[in-house]
C-alpha cells in the first residue's frame, strides 16, 4: 500500500509511516541507491529487510528526498545533505521516518509485546509505573517508554549513554498521547518533547529536542 500515516507535528517537523505490504520488486522501482546503501541492501539476507529498506526511500519521497540526499556519520546516525534533521525507524511491516527543519529529532516504532515486562527494569525504573490496573496497560505504557528512549538515543548518539541511568521519561497518560524527557549525561543536562500513538498493535514514539534544551 501506498504511504500509511503522516503526520504534521509542527509547521517545520513531519512524520511520515509505511505499512509494508509490497513485493520487493515493486518497491524497488523509481528507487536509486547510492553505492554504499545499495551495498548495504546486498548485504540483506532478509527479505522483509530490503522491503522495509526499500519502503524508507518511499516515505524519503514524499518529504521531497532521494537517497542521495541522505548520508551517516561514524555513530551510524543518518544526515540530510541540506542540513534538516532526520531520524528512520522500521518493525516488523512498518517503517518510518520524521524530518525537521528545525529541531534534532528521533523516532522509533516497537510490536508491543509482553516479553517487555521481563526486560523493562534494565531500562528503567519500573516502581513507577506499577500504579497500572493491568499487565496490558503496564506492557503498552512501556513500550512507549521503551519508544522513547530509543528516540532519544538516536538524537543524542553517544557511546556509553544508559537508558536506564541517564535517561528519564516524566510519566505520562496515554490520553496525554504526550510527556517531556530529560537526558542527564557527563554533566550536561538536555530536555526533549515527547508524542506518541498506537496503531494494529504498534506503538510509534517521537521525541524533539526543545528549544534552549
Amino acid at each position: 500500500m501506498p504511504i500509511y500515516k503522516t503526520i504534521t507535528v509542527s509547521p517545520t517537523t513531519n512524520v511520515y509511516i509505511w505499512k509494508v505490504t509490497e513485493p520487493e520488486a515493486e518497491l524497488a522501482k523509481g528507487v536509486e541507491l547510492t553505492t554504499h546503501c545499495q551495498n548495504r541492501m546486498d548485504g540483506m539476507k532478509s527479505e522483509a529487510h530490503r522491503r522495509a529498506f526499500l519502503s524508507i526511500r518511499h516515505l524519503m519521497a514524499e518529504a521531497g528526498y532521494v537517497d542521495h540526499d541522505l548520508y551517516y556519520d561514524d555513530f551510524g546516525k543518518p544526515h540530510l545533505r541540506d542540513g534538516k534533521f532526520i531520524s528512520i525507524t522500521h518493525s516488523h511491516n512498518f517503517t518510518g521516518i520524521i524530518i525537521s527543519e528545525t529541531d534534532e529529532v528521533g523516532i522509533d516504532i516497537e510490536m508491543q509485546r509482553d516479553k517487555i515486562l521481563k526486560i523493562a527494569h534494565k531500562f528503567t525504573p519500573i516502581q513507577e509505573y506499577k500504579t497500572l490496573a493491568n499487565s496490558e496497560a503496564l506492557m503498552r505504557k512501556l513500550t512507549i517508554v521503551w519508544g522513547a528512549k530509543e528516540s532519544l538515543y538516536k538524537i543524542y548518539a553517544q557511546q556509553g549513554l544508559s537508558f536506564l541511568r541517564h535517561i528519564n521519561v516524566i510519566d505520562f497518560s496515554f490520553e496525554d498521547t504526550r510527556t517531556v524527557a530529560e537526558i542527564l549525561y557527563e554533566g550536561k543536562r538536555s530536555h526533549y518533547e515527547i508524542e506518541f500513538i498506537e496503531f494494529e498493535g504498534f506503538t510509534c514514539v517521537y521525541a524533539l529536542k526543545m528549544m534552549g534544551g
